[in-house]
């Protein structure tokens, strides 16, 4: 008989696996007991999150004087609801939107929702890693400018407003701790008379210590979204949305946010985010500074790996303005592992479960309810398989203690498979790792997703205008969009990551060997 859920998640929480991923409470911080005897609707005294006038309302303005918004929203569908309340309300149904081309997949599903055009900024690209970089002001004026000229060619009856793009949507951090110049952004684009919403989602805890990145919110964006559960003390699901200015509508933004939300928000999720904000407006310094020392110090010693790598933002080719330390991310750039790999001896031989694996690196999470216990574990396994990096690997994967292998000079190839051959030779990678790959937009989202469809063998899509999104889960950014042209670039890249065990999603066909595309116009 299939195991159940509940008893699944209760026999792992039992276990030794450490989380160094979301969401940030770690498991080791309790707000309150049983949540079944908390679990309400809205009944008197309790208000309504759709009509807020008494503690919710209280609850909100508390988060918005934790990270100095003029006011802030909560979000118990998560960042993702908030996306596309944000899209929505400072956009017009059919209108332009400028966004990062490496933002999160539901910044997509709110351009379809709302029939955008949509033009993109691509971040600079870190070669070696894989790892997408900043998005310069630079480029965002570049493609302000551009947007303009298109538009007024397309129509010159438009005003200059109407040229323009309504809003610039950018992710800052990315899923990998980059950080964009956010200030001198905003201020592009609020002479452009755009509006820039900033899905901060990993970057809840900016404001809580002057060690992390400045917030978007102080840097001057409009709208910001920040996943209290990502990298808080907080349940799976919840965020904030914050607005400040007079440039935002925040009457449609809550006419949005009232679509867009269940109308039956947990009491569980909002108790928990009020205890939250309360923890760190009551212990937030000390807590901070106890997990901010713990984490440069651990940084510190990672420093002395030979083989593997410790991202500190400073690499070069990486371009990022800033970035955020509480992401270790572990480069296997010096080595032959892959990310999977490496991911997969943590997992086994570790017990440790990484947030995200990637090609070339893997990445932990580490918030401010990480105990000691979680540094000293990570730091531990880091520094041992640093070690054996480039001598014997015999048994790694394979359920066997590190260096207790019987042949000299063997590696972990996959998912347990030994062969010969030193880890540190770096051989069978691609020169170059791109984390984005440029798509030529032959249609909008809406076009597409419209437009009569067909399914083909992915290795025969090339050519071929994409029906669907393709995507690595996490991060969740699409490698493909619907409306753009599948390139032979692209499907060899996608079939490299398939073979190192990255697992690619978003297609209909769970398989992976089919894809849906447009029916050019000469079949139908």
């Amino acid at each position: 008989m299939a195991e159940h859920l509940l008893e699944k998640l209760e026999e792992y929480s039992q276990s030794d696996y450490y989380p160094l991923h979301m969401p940030g409470h770690k498991r080791n911080i309790s707000h309150f007991g049983d949540p079944f005897r908390l679990d309400i609707t809205e009944i008197e005294g309790f208000d309504n999150l759709h009509h807020a006038e008494g503690v919710l309302l209280e609850a909100q303005q508390r988060a918005a004087a934790l990270y100095g918004a003029a006011e802030s929203f909560y979000l118990i569908n998560g960042s993702t609801c908030g996306i596309l309340a944000a899209i929505s309300a400072c956009t017009k149904r059919g209108g332009r939107i400028l966004m990062g081309r490496n933002c999160h997949k539901a910044a997509y599903h709110g351009v379809f929702l709302n029939g955008l055009k949509a033009a993109y900024l691509y971040p600079e690209t870190d070669f070696v890693r894989g790892i997408n970089g900043a998005v310069t002001p630079e480029t965002v004026q570049e493609a302000l400018h551009e947007t303009s000229r298109e538009a007024l060619q397309e129509t010159l009856q438009q005003t200059l407003e109407e040229q323009h793009p309504e809003a610039v949507f950018l992710t800052s951090p990315t899923y990998d701790g980059v950080v964009s110049d956010i200030r001198s952004i905003a201020e592009i684009v609020h002479k452009a008379g755009a509006i820039l919403i900033v899905d901060e989602a990993h970057g809840a805890h900016f404001a809580m210590s002057p060690y992390f990145p400045e917030s978007a919110l102080s840097c001057g964006a409009d709208l910001v979204i920040n996943s209290l559960h990502k990298t808080m003390p907080s349940l799976t699901q919840t965020a904030l949305l914050h607005v400040q200015g007079k440039r935002v509508d925040r009457e449609r933004l809550k006419m949005y946010l009232g679509i867009y939300q269940s109308s039956s928000p947990s009491y569980v999720l909002m108790a928990g985010m009020d205890a939250c904000v309360d923890m760190m407006q009551e212990q937030g310094p000390q807590l901070f500074d106890d997990f901010t020392c713990r984490l440069e110090k651990m940084r510190c010693r990672l420093k002395s790996m030979k083989f593997l790598h410790l991202v500190d933002g400073k690499e070069e080719g990486l371009h990022a303005f800033d970035y955020d330390r509480s992401k270790v991310i572990i480069s296997t750039e010096n080595c032959s592992l892959s990310g999977p790999e490496l991911s997969h001896i943590l997992r086994e031989q570790y017990h440790l479960e990484m947030e995200m694996e990637a090609e070339r690196y893997v990445t932990a999470i580490m918030t401010v309810g990480d105990k000691p216990e979680g540094f000293g574990r990570l730091e531990k396994a880091l520094l041992e398989i640093d070690e054996h990096l480039g001598t014997s690997f015999e048994g790694y994967g394979q359920g066997k203690k590190a260096g207790d292998g019987e042949t000299e000079g063997s590696e972990i190839i996959g998912s347990g498979k030994i062969s010969s051959g030193k880890i540190s030779s770096g051989k069978g990678k691609p020169e170059k790792s791109a984390a984005l790959i440029r798509n030529e937009a032959v249609l909008t989202i809406e076009e597409a997703i419209q437009s009569p469809k067909k399914k083909v063998k992915i290795e025969e899509a090339a050519g071929y205008v994409s029906a669907e999104y393709v995507y690595l889960y996490p991060p969740g950014i699409p490698l493909i969009v619907p409306g753009e042209r599948i390139s032979q670039e692209l499907l060899g890249q996608l079939s490299y990551w398939k073979s190192i065990g990255l697992g690619l999603q978003g297609l209909a066909d769970f398989t992976g060997t089919h894809i849906s595309v447009v029916v050019p116009v000469t079949d139908l």
